[in-house]
């Protein structure tokens, strides 16, 4: 009566101690510590089997005096914890030292242990599937009645089992809402994507992500980045995006003019307000009246430019050159540059006060070499126009051209990628461009080392490397049938793909 007792005491602490919903590793270890303490049930042990259904793991182990728990895996079937995963059927092995098939592995038991102490094993079932083992040692003594120590083990595993399905719900439920939430961020995202520019990678969505925060507003963005990363795109997807995009939007390349020139250009003059000005001139301030003004490489702007930019930015006024009647226009500007401000700031040759005018709202482009995800998707979009541009019926880019796409560094970013697909498709005379078309600076290196660019046996490797690369992926790697659409023998075909160094 009185282990029927200890046995009811030990239930109640178990159930309190899975309701608590602590770490599970815990909480499985103060179960077996539970066993032990009152009901003397030794090297408790719990497994779990992993997601794959054929390795079981230690989940929980308590030892007894100074053994040391091994990690320890068991397969299914292995030893007697593998058998009852196996068989969902409880083991019961009167006396450890006389079982053959006990491996005796995690808890190492002295032999003058195993000779006396039965071994209880039973399985933690999971809506009919077997999930895991609960195991202890039993002591053999007069009172010890091995039936009803599996029947009260199996009690406590079908305890176990139903926080083993709670935790898989809650686990289940958990990854549901991040997968929904990801599918969420993706759609808004893709949403927010501008339909002039093109990109998937992480770092162009946080750039589309900005793109739709700054374009409801009047902010001045400033956006930054090297040459040829896109920010006339970036700009006009702001213009396009806001409430002003019916209205103008006019471009200025500011590197491209002297500083007389670009006064002009931008805040208009009057007639004789310098040598050669025979009329009046419309400013680009005044053409882009309630739309936007894109300035880019501000950079390059004199003092003279910025301190009549800054007033304009802070009072939304300006004057045309010759003229001392004063003008006020709604324009958005949105200004780009390459260069570092901050240093031109330090330096003096940038307005530290102009500085913090245009930098409100900053947009980093990353170079192509940092989005290299991106690399096909634009490829493949300007094969798609030059294709119809030049008449061209090429579809494809072959898998070694795409190899030296993604090889290449890309100093000149989106536009040197597109110069290079141009280039490429007025050389392509057949339905795919292949790595031969490309130009020679992202011809491969080891053709290189041994041959000038430009040379006929350089340029005939690169022909025969890119016609059997692709020979094999159309035949899924079958050297005799790639062989064979080449029209040359295996032989032949192994002599090529060693020399050439094709994998």
């Amino acid at each position: 009566m009185e282990r029927h007792e200890q046995q009811l005491e030990t239930l109640a602490a178990v159930s309190r101690l899975l309701a608590a919903r602590g770490r599970q590793s815990e909480l499985l270890a103060a179960v077996l510590d539970q066993l032990d303490r009152n009901l003397n049930m030794r090297r408790g042990t719990i497994l779990l089997l992993m997601p794959s259904g054929r390795e079981l793991v230690v989940a929980a182990a308590r030892a007894a005096g100074a053994d040391q728990v091994a990690d320890q895996r068991y397969q299914l079937g292995e030893g007697i914890v593998g058998r009852v995963v196996e068989t969902a059927q409880p083991a019961l092995i009167p006396r450890v030292a006389d079982e053959p098939r006990f491996m005796n592995r995690i808890h190492r038991r002295p032999e003058n242990e195993a000779a006396g102490v039965g071994f209880v094993c039973v399985p933690i079932i999971l809506d009919s599937e077997v999930v895991g083992t609960l195991s202890a040692d039993v002591p053999l003594d007069e009172d010890t009645e091995l039936e009803q120590q599996v029947r009260f083990l199996s009690i406590v595993a079908s305890m176990i089992g139903y926080d083993v399905r709670s935790r898989r719900a809650q686990k289940l439920q958990h990854q549901a809402w991040e997968a929904e939430n990801l599918r969420l961020r993706h759609a808004l995202e893709e949403r927010f994507r501008p339909e002039n520019i093109i990109g998937n990678s992480p770092e162009m969505r946080d750039v589309y992500v900005k793109i739709r925060q700054v374009a409801p507003s009047d902010t001045t963005a400033l956006i930054r980045g090297e040459s040829g990363t896109g920010k006339e795109l970036v700009a006009a997807a702001i213009h396009y995006s806001s409430r002003r995009a019916d209205k103008p939007f006019v471009r200025v390349n500011c590197s491209a003019l002297s500083e007389h020139l670009l006064e002009s250009e931008l805040f208009g003059h009057e007639k004789g307000a310098f040598t050669g000005a025979l009329g009046t001139r419309v400013g680009r301030f005044e053409e882009a009246q309630g739309g936007t003004l894109f300035l880019d490489e501000i950079g390059d702007f004199s003092p003279t430019v910025q301190v009549k930019l800054l007033r304009f930015l802070q009072e939304r006024e300006y004057q045309r050159v010759g003229s001392n009647q004063t003008t006020r226009a709604d324009v958005r500007v949105i200004a780009a540059t390459n260069k570092d401000l901050e240093h031109a700031v330090k330096q003096g040759s940038f307005r530290q006060d102009l500085y913090y005018r245009i930098n409100i709202f900053p947009i980093v482009l990353p170079p192509l070499r940092k989005r290299r995800s991106d690399i096909l998707l634009l490829a493949d979009h300007f094969v798609e126009r030059y294709a119809t541009k030049l008449g061209k019926a090429v579809r494809r880019i072959s898998t070694p051209a795409i190899d030296m796409l993604f090889t290449y560094h890309w100093p000149g970013n989106v536009r040197e990628l597109e110069n290079c697909i141009e280039y490429a498709m007025l050389l392509s005379n057949d339905g795919a461009l292949h790595a031969h078309h490309l130009p020679p600076t992202l011809q491969m290196p080891e053709a290189s080392e041994k041959t000038p660019v430009g040379s006929l046996t350089a340029q005939v490797h690169l022909l025969e490397k890119d016609l059997i690369a692709d020979a094999l992926k159309s035949t899924s790697g079958n050297l005799t049938a790639a062989a064979k659409v080449l029209g040359i023998t295996p032989r032949i075909m192994r002599y090529k793909i060693k020399k050439l160094g094709i994998q």
